[in-house]
């Protein structure tokens, strides 16, 4: 499955239904990055170092940053969903149709409607 590098706010419960799901989620905590303000481009530049694909909430930003420069590891985009489980599933079946090299791929997952 896909390798993920889960950016600072995004939620524990949706990263353990992934890892449940088999995806090798990594997150900012167990990289050694919490809590120090990195900025989101030094965070694209380490996932795509460990060849992993950013999953976060700070869409506009990341959208900017592949816009700027399209060669990453992938960005996976979400918008904020109480749902984890739901959130978790939704993230897991768009990595199942866009294949597991997410290389220079902004993937949107958006809460529905």
């Amino acid at each position: 499955m896909a390798r993920i590098y889960a950016n600072e706010n995004f939620p524990t419960r949706a990263i353990e239904i992934l890892r449940q799901l088999g995806h090798d989620v990594l997150t900012t905590h167990e990289a050694g990055n919490s809590n120090q303000a990195i900025p989101d481009e030094n965070v694209l530049s380490f996932a795509t170092a460990e060849q992993r694909a950013v999953l976060t909430f700070n869409r506009k930003d990341f959208f900017l940053l592949h816009r700027q420069n399209p060669s990453h590891a992938g960005i996976i985009a979400c918008t904020e969903d109480i749902d984890f489980d739901a959130l978790a599933h939704r993230i897991h079946e768009a990595i199942l149709v866009h294949g597991e090299n997410l290389e220079s791929q902004v993937i949107r997952i958006n809460r529905p409607s």
